[in-house]
C-alpha cells in the first residue's frame, strides 16, 4: 500500500470548519459559543499537502440542547433550557508555497469564510433593577456571514511519522448583535495555537491523527465579556480498504481551563466542556491529474457542562486547484 501526500481533508478545510465554531449555537464560553469549532480536524490532520492552490468546501450540521440546569449568558438576558441548530456552509481557500521552511516543512496558508443559519431558542430571565425577574420564552433566528479565520501552518514529514504546528484566529467581521440570541459572528476576536501528529504508515494503510490546542479570547466591546482560555482536542484512526476509500472512527474533547471575566459577566464561573465520538468515511479521486478527497463524519457529544448538548456532521471536499501531480493516490 502506497500513500500520497494528499491535500488531507483536514488540512485544506480545518480553517473551513474552524469557520463554523463562532456560528454555532450556544456551546462555550459567552452564549455558550467557543472560537473553536470540535471535530475540525480528523483523519491526516498534521500530513503535508503539495506545493498549490486548494479550494475547500465544508457542509457543517449541528443540533442540542441543555436543560433548566445550565445557564448561558446571551442575548442581555440569562437563558436556560436552550434548544439551537446550525446550517453552516464554509469555503476555505488554501495556498502552499514551494520550497521548505524550518528544518524542511511546508507552510500552508488560508483563509476561511461562511454562510450560515443559526436558530436559538430558550427561557429567558432579566433582572428587574427592584430585584424581580421577567421570564419567558424566547425564538430567534438569523441568516448571514460568519467571521473570517486566517489559518498558517507548517507541516513535516519523516517515514510514516507527520507532525504540524498551527496559528489561526478569528477577525470579528460577522453578523453580530448582542441583543440576539443567535448569532453568526463571535462578537470578539480570538487568536488560537496548537499542533497535531499524524501516524501514516503506506504498507499496512492504518492511520491516527491528534491534535491539540489553546485559544485565547478577548474581550467583546459590546458586552463587557471575557471568555476563558480553551483547550481542544481532535483526533482520528482509520483504515484504508483500498486506494480510495478509507474508514474509521473520530472524536473531540473540549475543555474551558479558566472563568469567564469582565464586567459583562453575570455567571460567574463558567467553565465548559464536551466529548464526543463518531464514525467517518473518506474517499480520494483525482481532478487533472491531481488528488482530491472527500470525507464525512458524524459526531454524537456526550459529558457535557455548560453547553449544549447534542449531533454534528462534516462533509468536506477539498479540490487543488494546481501543483503536482501525483503518481499514486493512499490507500491500496
Amino acid at each position: 500500500m502506497r500513500a500520497s501526500r494528499k491535500p488531507a481533508p483536514l488540512l485544506a478545510a480545518v480553517l473551513a470548519a474552524a469557520l463554523a465554531a463562532l456560528a454555532a449555537p450556544a456551546r462555550a464560553d459567552e452564549g455558550g459559543v467557543s472560537f473553536w469549532l470540535p471535530g475540525q480536524y480528523a483523519s491526516d490532520a498534521a500530513v503535508p499537502p503539495p506545493p498549490g492552490f486548494y479550494l475547500g468546501g465544508d457542509t457543517y450540521v449541528y443540533s442540542g440542547d441543555a436543560g433548566h440546569e445550565r445557564s448561558f449568558p446571551i442575548g442581555g438576558s440569562i437563558v436556560a433550557d436552550v434548544d439551537g441548530d446550525l446550517v453552516a456552509q464554509l469555503v476555505t481557500a488554501l495556498y502552499a508555497p514551494e520550497g521548505k521552511v524550518l528544518g524542511g516543512g511546508q507552510l500552508a496558508l488560508s483563509m476561511t469564510g461562511m454562510y450560515a443559519w443559526n436558530s436559538v431558542s430558550g427561557d429567558i430571565r432579566v433582572a428587574r433593577p427592584n430585584g424581580d425577574e421577567l421570564t419567558g420564552r424566547r425564538d430567534d433566528s438569523v441568516w448571514g456571514f460568519g467571521d473570517l479565520y486566517p489559518l498558517a501552518s507548517v507541516t513535516w514529514n519523516k517515514g510514516v511519522n507527520n507532525w504540524m504546528a498551527y496559528l489561526t484566529g478569528d477577525l470579528p467581521v460577522g453578523a453580530y448583535d448582542p441583543d440576539r440570541l443567535a448569532n453568526i459572528g463571535l462578537g470578539h476576536a480570538a487568536v488560537d495555537g496548537g499542533g497535531a501528529y499524524t501516524y501514516l504508515d503506506p504498507k499496512s494503510g492504518r492511520e491516527f491523527s491528534a491534535t491539540a490546542g489553546l485559544t485565547y479570547n478577548f474581550e467583546n466591546p459590546q458586552t463587557d465579556y471575557k471568555s476563558g482560555v480553551d483547550f481542544h482536542l481532535d483526533w482520528a484512526a482509520s483504515q484504508f480498504l483500498n486506494q480510495q476509500v478509507y474508514v474509521g472512527l473520530a472524536g473531540y474533547w473540549y475543555q474551558q481551563l479558566t472563568d469567564d471575566s469582565g464586567s459583562g459577566d453575570r455567571v460567574g464561573a463558567f467553565k465548559s466542556s464536551v466529548a464526543a465520538v463518531g464514525p467517518e468515511v473518506g474517499y480520494l479521486f483525482s481532478v487533472n491529474g491531481r488528488q482530491a478527497a472527500l470525507n464525512a463524519r458524524a459526531y454524537w457529544e456526550f459529558a457535557a457542562e455548560h453547553r449544549l448538548e447534542g449531533w454534528a456532521g462534516f462533509l468536506t471536499l477539498s479540490v487543488p486547484l494546481s501543483g503536482p501531480r501525483p503518481k499514486a493516490a493512499a490507500g491500496g
